[in-house]
């Protein structure tokens, strides 16, 4: 696994347990490296509530629909459905903190017309953060990497913050 990523995931580990809190992730086109960088600390239990792989419109009905009411017009990839996605992980799992992530990794862009390498990425729970990443990229693993870590740092600001 990416050095950064696993750093990262260690970097949000370390912040939970010192704060005693815990996270859930609903991730999409990370395909759960979020999920696998934080369980790649040892002691990852103390603070990793759960998470799902929200891929699909089946997926999300069977994860994460009726855990909070889904906004009209909602779709993919998009700032909304990525806090959604981290608020709907919170609610699911009773957890301190979710993190939600919808892009379109690559090598082409996703059927709403969003470039390969495009992301939005959430943080839910005592403060809520969102943001928008583009790579300019259309390597879809190298893209799958950096919305983790993107997504990870996102909540290491405002666990630090």
């Amino acid at each position: 696994m990416d050095a950064e990523l696993l750093s990262a995931g260690a970097r949000v580990g370390q912040a939970l347990v010192a704060r005693a809190e815990t996270v859930a992730v609903a991730e999409g086109s990370c395909g759960g490296l979020v999920s696998a960088a934080l369980l790649a600390v040892p002691g990852a239990s103390a603070y990793y509530a759960g998470g799902a792989v929200i891929y699909t419109l089946a997926a999300n009905r069977a994860f994460l629909e009726g855990a909070i009411p889904t906004p009209p017009g909602l779709r993919g990839a998009t700032e909304g459905f990525a806090s959604y996605l981290a608020a709907s992980a919170v609610a699911r799992l009773g957890s301190t903190w979710g993190i939600g992530e919808g892009g379109a990794a690559g090598p082409s862009g996703n059927r709403y017309g969003d470039p390969s390498g495009h992301a939005w990425l959430a943080v839910a729970g005592p403060t809520a953060a969102t943001r928008h990443l583009l790579t300019g990229s259309d390597d879809r693993v190298g893209n799958m990497v950096a919305f983790a870590i993107a997504a990870l740092g996102l909540l290491a600001e405002q666990l630090e913050g």
